[in-house]
């Protein structure tokens, strides 16, 4: 499908708005407009006097077989006026487009990362309600999603309170699995092919982490969460896991720390020893995560285990002391059924995890199901799984917390962190929201410096592969100097 983009600015929002109703699709912008288009294609422009704030919206679809046209005239101020004009440029492609395909899509034309963040922004300006109603008749969002998005919102909210100007987080990154799953597109590596790498990359990532650490007393930041997460940081033995928590806790404040979680993740990685070294070294939080309680759907996704290794190593992490254990699901895995899942929710409710995340299943161009031929427009249960976690987890005592989507996701859907009271991942909603500073450490790692009284964000990205991290340590080091001359301007 080609997508022409005339005069305006707005190629980001009219991709992703086509990618949402043919996900599968390979779409193609361009600025350059033939005097002969051939079908199928979409074409937007927008004629506008910068002057007066006024502008003419034209939008057309044409498959062949089906064309429309939208247009809108509008005239605003100037400064309201770009945002606006993107808004109903959306609107007009979205009526033609779910004309055309028969669908309607549960956010609208929010194709954000962030909408609970739009949300609260939106409340906070003019209150509630305005919210409620702009996201219903402004952005074509279901009566649904905004329930979700004000109950997420207002829990979200306490935890952003904490936070205070010199706040910082810290993610810990572990690239490496015991398996790749055929959905997954992160840079972790599976653990065999990468054996080399492991000891030199968590030598240098634990002196990456003392750099780091330096950095952070000497500019009295405040460490408000810890996150080890990857991959898969079980993977490293019990040995390694204790190094790398006393590491974090001898360059770190951890007295202010509110939370500490390691994401656990696979079960086929965790043993007592193991364990024993994360809860021994004061973490608090971990990730026990099934995906999944079907055999068949956990052979299908590659993940080499079983569900009765997810309850055994569930009933050993509480045997061993841990009161905080999240669980990870994932809503539209191939073969997976709306009854299935429902068995796997009956089965997580039997071991009553603090804090449940369900995830709807989002592949990008480079996992092993796309490069197989795996539709995601395929599978049109998902939604159906994400309703019954609505009904079903608040009978259960969890309300939403946190909330955030993808590209490429099922349906156009959301990722949704859902809780028992006080048991929140304020990681999660840290990060998520673009609170504070979160200081990035390993393979992938982004550090997102924030500035206190205001909304910059200043990017330092490491390496993302492992060998990369290993060769070019020292560069990565030199970047994280970028950190201390940050809040040394800021002072």
């Amino acid at each position: 499908m080609i997508v022409y983009i005339d005069n305006h600015r707005f190629h980001y929002e009219m991709e992703n708005l086509v990618r949402l109703f043919f996900p599968d699709e390979k779409i193609k912008v361009e600025k350059e407009i033939p005097e002969d288009k051939v079908p199928p294609y979409i074409y937007t422009s927008m004629s506008e006097d910068d002057k007066t704030g006024n502008a003419h919206i034209y939008v057309k679809v044409n498959t062949g077989e089906f064309e429309r046209i939208s247009v809108k005239d509008i005239s605003l101020s100037i400064e309201d006026f770009e945002k606006t004009a993107e808004r109903y440029m959306a609107v007009c492609l979205y009526t033609i487009l779910s004309e055309l395909t028969g669908k309607t899509k549960p956010w609208g034309i929010l194709t954000g990362v962030r909408p609970i963040k739009l949300f609260r922004r939106l409340s906070d300006k003019n209150g509630k309600e305005y919210a409620e109603n702009y996201f219903k008749n402004k952005l074509l969002v279901s009566d649904e999603k905004i329930r979700l998005s004000a109950w997420t919102e207002e829990n979200e909210r306490k935890i952003l309170a904490l936070s205070r100007p010199m706040s910082a987080s810290l993610y810990i990154s572990i690239p490496f699995c015991p398996s790749r799953c055929s959905y997954c597109s992160f840079i972790s590596q599976t653990a065999d092919k990468a054996k080399k790498l492991i000891a030199p990359y968590f030598e240098l990532l634990c002196r990456e982490i003392g750099y780091t650490g330096r950095i952070v007393r000497e500019k009295g930041l405040i460490l408000e969460s810890v996150y080890i997460g990857g991959g898969t940081p079980t993977t490293l033995s019990a040995e390694q896991l204790d190094i790398l928590i006393k590491t974090v806790r001898d360059n770190f404040d951890m007295s202010v720390c509110r939370e500490f979680t390691v994401e656990a993740g696979r079960p086929d990685t965790i043993d007592e020893e193991k364990l024993r070294a994360i809860l021994d070294g004061g973490v608090d939080r971990i990730s026990i995560n099934p995906q999944t309680l079907n055999d068949s759907v956990l052979e299908v996704i590659g993940r080499k285990h079983t569900s009765k290794q997810i309850y055994d190593a569930f009933g050993l992490a509480r045997e061993i002391g841990f009161n905080h254990i999240n669980m990870d699901l994932i809503a539209g895995l191939p073969t997976d059924t709306a009854e299935s899942f429902t068995e796997t929710l009956d089965g997580v409710f039997s071991l009553d995890p603090e804090s449940i995340t369900v995830h709807t299943l989002a592949l990008k161009r480079s996992s092993r199901l796309t490069l197989q031929g795996h539709s995601i427009g395929e599978n049109n249960s998902a939604a159906k799984m994400l309703a019954i976690c609505s009904e079903r987890l608040p009978q259960k005592g969890y309300e939403p917390y946190y909330l955030y989507r993808q590209s490429r996701i099922e349906g156009g859907l959301e990722n949704t962190g859902w809780s028992k009271k006080g048991r929140e991942g304020i990681y999660n909603v840290f990060v998520m929201d673009e609170t504070h500073t979160i200081l990035g450490c390993g393979a992938g790692a982004v550090t997102k410096l924030k500035n206190p009284y205001g909304n910059e964000l200043t990017r330092i990205f490491n390496y993302k592969y492992p060998y990369e991290y290993i060769s070019g340590f020292e560069e990565i080091l030199k970047r994280k100097e970028q950190v201390r001359s940050y809040y040394d301007e800021l002072s």
